[in-house]
């Protein structure tokens, strides 16, 4: 068998994927975006605006120049802010337990949730949050949790324009929509990472733009 057929952690991902899956559909305020080609819910309500606005104090407190693993903040590729918000935090204990329960997994999956912030011209370029296996990092993440599963993605407030998150392979573009809460698996129904959730932060034209994520693992993270 070729490198390129093997698909670690695929019987898990397909797993999680029919669990989270059937989570969401029951959910009353989960509405399943318009397309075949990837699984992707918008989850309303799921942030007062109180907490909002402390969230976004709290990344203001905590945000650094962002990574993506071998590229460095001055290559333009992801130009935003951002900082792992303290897991042991009571209030944030209790938000990472209720994204847990909105989609169903164990909190032992999850990974610390990040707070990212955009300024104008700040961007995140297109990407997959899945691991390809055939860099180097992946020797790492797969003894560090294996792959991930979904993601799980809080817009905290307004932009004036631009910072939309989209997912070019799919025609969606989603604006910044404050309390929101978007879950999208990376995998296809079978357990095979799903290139078309290729997705972007485009860059912000005027105002801040402030989320928070978290990524979830096929075993336990970290």
């Amino acid at each position: 068998m070729a490198k390129t057929d093997i698909v670690p952690d695929k019987d898990a991902l397909k797993r999680v994927g029919d669990a989270v899956r059937k989570q969401l559909d029951a959910n009353p305020n989960a509405q399943k975006l318009p397309t075949d080609k990837a699984e992707i819910y918008a989850v309303s309500y799921f942030l007062t605006a109180p907490e909002c606005q402390r969230l976004v104090t709290m990344i203001d407190a905590t945000a650094q120049p962002s990574i993506a693993y071998d590229t460095d903040y001055s290559s333009g590729f992801r130009t935003s802010y951002s900082g792992n918000l303290n897991p042991h935090d009571p209030f944030m204990k209790g938000l990472s337990d209720r994204v847990d329960e909105t989609l169903g997994l164990k909190s032992p999956l999850g990974e610390a949730i990040q707070g990212q912030r955009y300024t104008p011209g700040q961007e995140f370029k297109p990407h997959q949050d899945y691991f390809h296996i055939e860099q180097e990092y992946w020797k790492q993440e797969r003894k560090r949790g294996g792959q991930r599963s979904w993601t799980a993605m809080a817009f905290l407030n307004q932009v004036k324009s631009g910072g939309a998150t989209e997912f070019p392979n799919l025609g969606l573009k989603i604006a910044p929509q404050p309390g929101v809460l978007l879950v999208w698996n990376n995998a296809l129904t079978d357990g095979r990472p799903n290139a078309d959730t290729l997705h972007a932060g485009t860059p912000v034209v005027d105002g801040v733009k402030y989320v928070i994520t978290k990524w979830y693992r096929t075993r336990k993270w970290g």
